[in-house]
């Protein structure tokens, strides 16, 4: 089947604090699944989340996310990839953050159950997973945010 598309809208200051603000203390990998201008990505590096990289196939997106990362200095601390995030192996990634439609939830809960360690936290925004609990959430109303620890979803799961 063909991916669900998503359309590009970018993520408020008050989401991108309240995202980062839920992965805050943790190390290891961080992605961003659909990382558009790459405002999630960057901040995620200024917070000390190292390696930050965002997967985007927008060529248009990828090559602002990249002129915002040169305008930071980032440029050779970051990275965007244009991939798609249902062929990238997610297994090495311990913080992901996915701000995508309601529609690519389903396929994409089953994706990251089968490839995200036990040690991995998710953060969602603008739509939670459906079938999923979240461990905490920050924000309310298009604010809002949900973050999924991974090996709670899957004891809730069995």
């Amino acid at each position: 089947p063909v991916p669900p598309q998503v359309p590009y809208q970018p993520s408020s200051p008050r989401q991108v604090a309240n995202a980062l603000a839920l992965l805050r203390g943790r190390a290891g990998k961080t992605v961003d699944l659909g990382s558009g201008d790459g405002r999630l990505v960057l901040e995620a590096h200024r917070q000390g989340l190292r390696p930050a990289l965002g997967y985007e196939l927008n060529p248009w997106l990828l090559y602002l996310a990249n002129y915002r990362a040169w305008k930071a200095g980032y440029h050779e601390k970051v990275s965007f990839l244009k991939k798609d995030l249902w062929k990238v192996n997610l297994s090495d990634c311990h913080n992901v953050i996915v701000f995508l439609a309601p529609s690519v939830k389903p396929p994409l809960a089953t994706k990251l159950l089968a490839e995200l360690p036990d040690d991995a936290r998710v953060v969602a925004g603008r739509f939670p997973f459906p079938s999923w609990t979240p461990s905490s959430t920050l924000g309310q109303g298009l604010e809002q945010v949900w973050a999924y620890d991974m090996k709670e979803v899957r004891q809730e799961a069995q």
